[in-house]
Order: C-alpha cells, then structure tokens, then sequence
C-alpha cells in the first residue's frame, strides 16, 4: 500500500469523506484530526500527540483501548464463519449465545433481544414493533409515541423524529406523524426555584398531561434517555423515572428505556434503569454493548411484549441483513466476559466512579462552572458567566467550543454540547488517570476563563 503523508490523508479525507455532525466545507479547510492508535484511555493522533480520551471515543470503549482478546475472537470467528443470516430459520452459535447472556444480564423480565447494528437501528425498530404490538392485539389506533424535546434517539428517519433536536427535525421534514414531545428534565435551566426532587415530579407529570391531552387510547409508548447524554448529560432527580414509570403503568402505555449510551456499566450499574429503580418493558441497547470495537445494536422486550410480537401475527417482516452478525456477537460476548471476570462495572461502582464523582465535584469551585453533573462514569461541567443566578451565556456554544479546544491542546479530549462540557471516560479509567483528567480540565477552565477575561480559580 502505498504511504500517504498526514497532508496527502487531510487531502483525501476532504475531496472523499462526509463527516457526520460536522459542517464539512469549514472542517475541509481546517482539516481533520487523524487518529492512528489507542492504548487504554490513551489515543495518539498521526503526529504523535498523546490524548487521554475523557470520551471514550463516542460513549462506548469501555474496556479501553488496545484489547487484543476481542481482535482475536473477531479472526478466529472471521475463520470459522464469517457471517450467516437470521432470515432463513437459520442463526449461529454466538448469537444464541448473546441473547441468553443480555436475558442474564438485563434488568427484570427483558428475556428476548432483536438484534440490529447500532442504536440508532436499535430506536428504529423500536417504532414498528411498538406499534405492531398493539395494533395485533385489535388496538391500531394506539400507535403515538411520546418523546422528550432534546431526547436523542439516532439519526435515522425514525431516530431522529423520535429524538427532540430541532436541528435535526429542520433536515428532511421530520419528525414523522404520530410522534409527540414533552419538555425534559433539566433542573439547572427549568428548575427555578423549586427543591430538585419536587421538580423531578413536576417534569415527570408533564408525560401524564400529555398523555391526557392525546388519550390514553391513541399512546402507544413513552421513549427516553435515562440519563439525557448529547443535549449535555442531564441527569434526572431520582424522583423522575419512577414517576414516569407510575404514569405509564396507569394509562397502560409501554416504557421504554433508550440505553445506548448508559448501558454496559457507564452510570456504576450493568443498566441505568437499575440505578433508578425501573423496569422499562423495552429497552435499546448498542455502544457499550462492544465497546465500539465492532457495530452491534439490540432491541430487549419484556415477556410481555415479545410474547404478543412471537405468538401472534404471524410472519415478523422486519430485519436487517445484519441482524446477529457472528463476529459482532463473538465479540460482544467476548467484551462481556471482560467486563464480568476482571468486575469493571463493580469497580465503577464501588471504587473509580466514587473517586471520579469526588474530583469531579471539587471543579464546582471554579468560577466558570454553573452546576457539575455526574453519575458513575458520564457527567457535565456546565459553563456559565454567572454562579447565583443559573445564567446561560448569551451565545451558547462559543464558550464550550472554546474550552473544548483548549482542553485538546492540552492533551484532553472532551466534548462540548452548546456550554456543557461532557464526561464519558473509559470505564478502565484509574485513579492516578482520573488525576491526570481533573488537573487537566481544571488547567483548561482557567486559560478559558483567562480567554474570556474572567477570574480563574
């Protein structure tokens, strides 16, 4: 092959390649960042510059960077049978392997999985099949989903429309019909004054409004985030989900939790809707799944549901030619054992995630910083010009985008949504690192805050 200099690459990358979530005429004349390897919480870009990635990599390298066991299942699996399909009353011996161990591993009665090959597939599915639930059991009508305005969900069709970005919705002519939008938890910029767990009820009751003002009998379903990660990881009062959870109970309206990007050990649980005492009856899965080492996705039903959706109906017309992939499965399985045998979600739990929450807590003091935000091994730095008052910058984004830079010169990689610094380490992350990251975004804050003339800490 032939050797392509770093400017040759930024070339190619540019004539060729559109990139998501990015204005691709600007990033075209900047040029993009070339990543070249990755060790632990450590990435190396082609000029040899050593970044700890405070994001690991899109919420999803768990296990970090560089573990060559999962390689070698993918080759070995790749050796044996690369693929076969799940369409012809066929499957292989992974697949059925993973749907067993997830069944394990999910909370409550989540005993059956439909494989897809990202969350956003994941929340795609999720669409049809809700509404083939019902509609097979002589209830058509019942087919509005409910989502949250600032929910992200994906980026397909249906992703998209059941997500509440604007932006999104401004491309493409979404969302699609039958789909609706409550305003979200965030109690930092809606709470007022009210105590956070008062306001926790207040947001859930929103769902019940809502539901009252469609009608029971044309809601099919409610979809969210547990914890809300791309608006700017807002994390819900722990009085939320569980009146969410009584909401939808009483109006017999299907929970479902979008687990993309908590699942897996991120919030110090295998799942979130553990650390919130819930038991959704559908749940989506991806990311964490594999630790982004291969594309995989799932969609986990409750008895009840995959009851109606195996038994009656018929033939189930929806898949993808992907769907239980067996090298993806292998290696998911693989990433799982990882997880299990060397107890990194315990260790989030009981030890790192602790420490982290503790250090990350201490860049409250920062006069830049509005309101901290953690849970397990995802949280938000929320970036404000002024403490009492809960103030947004009157340019939102400027400041976070600033930051965010600075932070990447000084070897941190962290992502910012509008002002909100995100927090998504590898869960492998130590104590010594979980240093290295808070002197590191602490050294950021301050030139930040001397870039906008204001005191540092």
């Amino acid at each position: 092959m032939q050797h392509l200099d770093h400017t040759q690459l930024q070339q190619l990358d540019a004539a060729h390649h559109l990139h998501p979530f990015n204005d691709n005429a600007a990033l075209a004349k900047k040029g993009t960042r070339i990543l070249s390897r990755g060790q632990g919480v450590y990435v190396w870009d082609d000029q040899g510059n050593k970044l700890l990635d405070a994001f690991a990599g899109l919420w999803c390298v768990n296990i970090g960077y560089g573990r060559r066991e999962l390689g070698e299942v993918a080759a070995r699996q790749m050796t044996e049978l690369a693929y076969y399909n799940s369409f012809f009353q066929c499957t292989t011996e992974p697949t059925i392997r993973l749907a067993a161990k997830l069944a394990e591993l999910a909370p409550g009665d989540l005993n059956h999985v439909f494989f897809t090959n990202s969350g956003s597939e994941a929340n795609d599915t999720i669409l049809r099949l809700v509404r083939h639930f019902w509609a097979v059991q002589g209830r058509p009508e019942k087919a509005v989903v409910i989502g949250r305005h600032n929910g992200y969900h994906g980026s397909t069709v249906a992703g998209a429309s059941l997500g509440g970005m604007k932006a999104m919705h401004g491309q493409g002519g979404l969302p699609i019909p039958d789909i609706q939008h409550i305003d979200p938890p965030f109690w930092y910029g809606d709470g007022g004054d009210l105590d956070p767990e008062e306001y926790g009820l207040l947001a859930a009751r929103r769902l019940e409004a809502k539901i009252l003002e469609l009608g029971a009998d044309r809601v099919a379903a409610f979809i969210g985030e547990p914890i809300m990660g791309a608006i700017g990881v807002w994390v819900p009062p722990m009085s939320y989900w569980p009146e969410i959870e009584r909401i939808c109970r009483k109006y017999d309206v299907l929970l479902i939790a979008d687990e993309v990007i908590c699942g897996f050990g991120r919030t110090g649980h295998w799942f979130a809707s553990q650390h919130y005492g819930i038991q959704p009856d559908i749940m989506t899965i991806a990311k964490g799944l594999t630790s982004g080492y291969i594309p995989l996705g799932g969609v986990m039903f409750g008895d009840r549901v995959a009851h109606v959706l195996k038994n009656q109906g018929g033939e189930l017309a929806h898949g993808y030619t992907y769907s239980g992939h067996p090298v993806c499965t292998a290696v998911a399985l693989e990433n799982i054992r990882i997880l299990e045998e060397e107890r990194i979600v315990e260790t989030c739990h009981t030890d790192t995630g602790p420490y982290l929450a503790r250090r990350w807590q201490e860049l409250a003091d920062h006069p830049l910083v509005g309101e901290v935000r953690i849970v397990g091994m995802v949280g938000a730095l929320e970036l404000a010009p002024n403490k009492p008052s809960r103030a947004f910058f009157p340019d939102r984004g400027r400041v976070g985008a600033l930051c965010r830079d600075i932070a990447l010169k000084n070897g941190l990689i962290l992502r910012a949504t509008y002002d909100s610094m995100l927090l998504s380490p590898p869960l492998v992350i130590s104590r010594a690192e979980i240093d290295e990251l808070v002197d590191k975004i602490r050294r950021s804050l301050d030139e930040t805050a001397a870039a906008l003339a204001m005191p540092a800490a």
